[in-house]
């Protein structure tokens, strides 16, 4: 008889996945606070919130990767295919990025349309052309993770991630002691690519026992063929949901260029984003760790839900009390490395957008229940919702307030997720067990 689901079972399976996300929530605080005592402080600190954005544009729709690897590999069919699927959008995504660093093609965009300053487009523009192996060695090593964690050896994802932090730890610490002239912002920016190379060569290494029993299974019974129209039918969904996503970023950048106060705001937007992502790391590995353990008619949802419960709330304590006591001080001047003035203007974003800790885990257990139905497509439509509410709110405050960018960014950013929670609420309500509802929404 197949064994119930436990919360021990749920916080074992959970812990390595979340561990994961948490040393990459640290890459920002620790490459921040290295940049920051560095020459130029500000303008690196701006330039490296402009670069990684556009970095992270470029990499979104690979990042889904991990989920697809996870969900659809099963048998040395499924393995080859979406291997080949992913050397392929590798190499579309490697190109554009050749293409986003052709001189001119890069002024238009940072120095004309998002008007920053010139000191910050010539130290962005070397940072994205320094993260050229970045996407590639993201997609290659999440759809080993992807393997990895379809075979409950999520500690091994943990291993391959504490690589990759030490790696980079090492080489921003080593090239910032140096002694060479190198800009802050390009320091973090080649730290990041040491780091991401070493963890994509350590997943493959520990993935290497699975992907030969793989490789000798054969397609099972009752195991649908993989096509390239149902792969793409169920991966670019993902595809367009980790685009839209992570395209707040470059939003939030343009908007930031453009408002008050906006260097500081730039200055201030990585340390913030950084922050966030700490208390949000295990809500993000939840979505993985729903896939995997929701079972068959999503028999195991309401114990996942109750110890989204506790995950979601013991987020939101600790962020708020970071927040909202003065460990704030510590952390954004003693930690971080910010002047007294960029702290003190930090903490009121800071605070606004603290419910984001427990929504984070809200919308990774909704997306999980639609990722095992196939219904990946209203993940999409929720996240045009959240980031269509960004800009609009943005454009809005911006436009027409008086109000810093930081804290117009951080409204938007919070307004939007609560607006996406509630259409997968919506969505969702004939996911779970014992409600077999026809869907209510005219979406697939």
């Amino acid at each position: 008889m197949e064994t119930p689901l436990t919360y021990r079972r749920i916080a074992h399976f959970w812990s390595p996945l979340a561990a994961t996300w948490l040393m990459m929530a640290a890459e920002g605080p620790l490459l921040s606070s290295i940049i920051a005592r560095m020459a130029d402080p500000t303008f690196n600190l701006a330039a490296y919130g402009v670069a990684l954005p556009f970095a992270m544009v470029i990499e979104s729709p690979i990042i889904m990767m991990l989920t697809a690897s996870n969900a659809l590999v099963r048998s040395r069919d499924s393995y080859c295919k979406l291997r080949r699927f992913l050397f392929a959008l590798n190499t579309l995504l490697t190109l554009s990025v050749l293409v986003l660093v052709i001189p001119q093609v890069f002024e238009l965009i940072a120095g004309r349309l998002m008007g920053l300053p010139r000191e910050v487009v010539y130290l962005s523009h070397k940072s994205v052309l320094i993260l050229l192996p970045w996407p590639a060695a993201i997609g290659y090593r999440r759809f080993f993770q992807g393997i990895l964690v379809s075979h409950n050896m999520t500690r091994r994802v943990a291993y391959g991630t504490l690589l990759r932090v030490s790696s980079m730890a090492a080489c921003g610490i080593g090239l910032a002691l140096s002694g060479w002239k190198i800009p802050g912002a390009w320091v973090g920016a080649i730290s990041l690519s040491v780091g991401v190379t070493s963890e994509a060569i350590a997943s493959r290494f520990m993935a290497s026992s699975l992907v030969r029993r793989i490789k000798a299974t054969p397609r099972q019974e009752g195991e649908p063929p993989m096509t390239l129209s149902s792969l793409l039918d169920f991966y670019l969904p993902l595809a367009m949901t980790s685009l839209l996503g992570i395209a707040t970023s470059p939003i939030t950048t343009f908007f930031l260029g453009h408002s008050r106060r906006a260097v500081e705001s730039l200055a201030v937007a990585p340390v913030l984003i950084s922050l966030l992502f700490i208390f949000r790391s295990g809500g993000m590995a939840y979505q993985e760790v729903g896939v995997a353990l929701l079972g068959e008619g999503n028999k195991n949802y309401h114990r996942l839900k109750t110890f989204a419960i506790f995950l979601g709330g013991f987020s939101l304590l600790g962020l708020t009390l970071l927040t909202a006591t003065p460990l704030s001080s510590l952390w954004f001047r003693k930690i971080v490395g910010l002047s007294p003035s960029l702290a003190a203007f930090a903490l009121t974003p800071a605070r606004i957008m603290t419910p984001l800790a427990a929504l984070e885990v809200l919308i990774s257990l909704q997306r999980s229940l639609l990722i095992n139905r196939r219904k990946t497509r209203a993940i999409t439509v929720a996240t045009a919702i959240e980031v269509t509410t960004l800009a609009l709110i943005m454009a809005v405050l911006i436009g027409f307030s008086p109000v810093p960018g930081a804290i117009v960014s951080a409204i938007a950013l919070l307004s939007g997720r609560v607006l996406a929670n509630l259409f997968l609420f919506f969505r969702t309500r004939g996911s779970l067990p014992g409600q077999n509802k026809p869907d209510s929404l005219p979406y697939p």
